[in-house]
């Protein structure tokens, strides 16, 4: 049991805040040590803990979401952080099964099985029941940049991949000292490993040196207006609010940006509805000739009405737009799954938003551009869409304000990092409260705010001249872990059955 609190414990520490990414490659030791020899049951028992005590600590920051934000209790809050961790831990648990039932073979299976099996449940949780990809295990290495690069063909999966490789042939050399003779091929599978590691290390500082984008770019500038959470729709405050925004545009228009990003639900009012505020900004972009990103809730007046979380597109040219609807919602957040309709009882603020259905991408001085809103930055396969219809630059808008003074806004951030190596694209961020920045296309953080800040911030960022593999062909790798999970699974199966039937028959 303290090995498994253990496992869970180093697995939190390698994230943001904490960011000891290193920890990562020996976390899953002490897990492997302690379900080496105990039943399945004993083996998912030890790894849920592991997991329980892992997403507990990167997602503790849900209780002040729900308390602070959704109107419920702490307790209600805390209970509702547990049974979050309790279902994430289900994916540990099912690994810790798996993994163990392997570890003892002195076969290449009991190398190989483990990291296949790790992608495969990673890949599971990331698309089952909308899907929760948070704090996948790659995540944790973003500022590495040599390691993030296989990311441009493998996604963030390949990089847990690698990290499970190297903990598995630790475990395995360490046990092998410690019990002579209990895998005969330890170093061959340790060369392997390590083997790995350097091909994996070689191709990131290969491309790191590669030239990733063309020599066309944009001036782009990011603002970050730090409106408090409980003012944002207080009609008292959007004068003020406003007012916070276009100064903080003004200053950065004196370095010529080609566009401005204002951060998600930036305008505390429907843009398209309230036609006073839109012939204001209309006639601001067009005396300061500017174009303007910004985020704001639409509607279609509909029966039953349809509510969409957009991103508008004002352009100092003409009075028209170009308007993104979010596609992929927030559960419990933005809409409540109608197997959960009881929640909307016992929360306030729960949004009853429908989902778009198109990656639109934009256009400004012919250059084209997607956008994603918040949560959608945590889906590689979403971003991939706007990559793959023509974008050559990301805009990601987000309001982390529901994120209070916690982990939670970094961790959010280093997923971009992800997003614009695997599409070789770069990315700027505007974020309410922060971490507004850019990315470059291989994973460099050009510029970061500070959290709870007033900020503008101007950079030039060059466009994506090649689509990478993982734009290209989606998750192979992944699906490809998939596919050999279930098969050497199968394989297992049919020959443990094969030894129990020899054992009966010699009996």
């Amino acid at each position: 049991m303290p090995a498994a609190l253990l496992c869970g414990v180093l697995l939190y520490l390698s994230f943001p805040r904490w960011s000891l990414s290193l920890l990562a490659w020996v976390a899953l030791i002490p897990l492997f040590f302690a379900i080496r020899n105990l039943t399945p049951r004993r083996r998912f028992l030890y790894g849920w803990i592991c997991g329980l005590v892992y997403f507990s600590g990167t997602l503790w920051w849900t209780t002040l979401s729900m308390h602070r934000y959704g109107g419920l209790s702490w307790a209600t809050s805390v209970m509702g952080l547990i049974l979050l961790a309790a279902y994430l831990a289900l994916y540990i648990g099912c690994f810790s099964v798996g993994a163990g039932a392997v570890l003892g073979q002195s076969s290449l299976d009991g190398l190989l099985y483990p990291p296949l099996l790790w992608v495969s449940l990673e890949y599971a949780r990331g698309h089952l029941f909308t899907g929760f990809p948070w704090s996948s295990l790659g995540y944790s290495q973003y500022r590495l940049l040599p390691i993030v690069q296989i990311a441009d063909f493998s996604s963030v999966y390949g990089i847990g991949w690698i990290i499970v490789l190297v903990n598995t042939a630790l475990f395995r050399l360490i046990f092998a000292f410690r019990h002579r003779g209990a895998y005969p091929y330890v170093r061959r599978e340790m060369g392997m490993a390590m083997t790995v590691l350097v091909l994996t290390w070689g191709y990131g500082f290969s491309r790191l040196h590669q030239p990733m984008a063309s020599q066309r770019g944009a001036t782009i500038a990011v603002i970050q207006g730090n409106i408090p959470q409980d003012r944002k729709w207080d009609a008292a405050y959007r004068a003020q609010t406003l007012e916070r925004y276009r100064h903080l545009t003004e200053i950065s228009l004196a370095k010529k940006p080609d566009w401005v990003v204002w951060p998600e639900s930036a305008t505390p009012f429907f843009l398209e509805q309230d036609f006073v505020y839109q012939a204001t900004l209309s006639e601001w972009t067009r005396h300061r000739s500017f174009y303007l990103l910004l985020g704001s809730p639409s509607f279609e007046p509909a029966m039953p009405l349809k509510l969409y979380n957009s991103a508008y597109l004002l352009s100092p040219e003409t009075q028209q737009y170009s308007r993104y609807d979010k596609m992929h919602l927030v559960p419990f957040g933005e809409y409540v799954p109608p197997a959960f309709s009881f929640i909307n009882k016992m929360a306030h603020g729960i949004g009853d938003f429908v989902p778009g259905r198109t990656a639109t991408v934009m256009n400004v001085k012919g250059i084209r551009f997607g956008t994603v809103i918040c949560f959608e930055a945590i889906f590689p396969e979403l971003v991939r869409k706007f990559v793959d219809a023509g974008a050559e630059i990301m805009m990601a808008m987000t309001n982390d304000a529901w994120f209070g003074d916690s982990p939670a806004a970094a961790q959010h951030f280093s997923m971009v990092v992800l997003r614009a190596v695997e599409n070789r694209v770069a990315f700027a961020r505007s974020a309410n409260t922060g971490i507004s920045g850019f990315i470059d296309a291989w994973g460099h953080i050009l510029e970061e705010t500070n959290l709870f800040v007033e900020d503008a911030r101007v950079a030039r960022l060059s466009l994506a001249n090649r689509k990478s593999f993982y734009t290209m062909y989606g998750d192979v790798f992944a699906m490809g872990c998939l596919i050999l999970t279930l098969g050497m699974a199968t394989r297992m199966f049919y020959r443990t059955l094969k030894e129990l039937r020899l054992h009966k028959a010699g009996a």
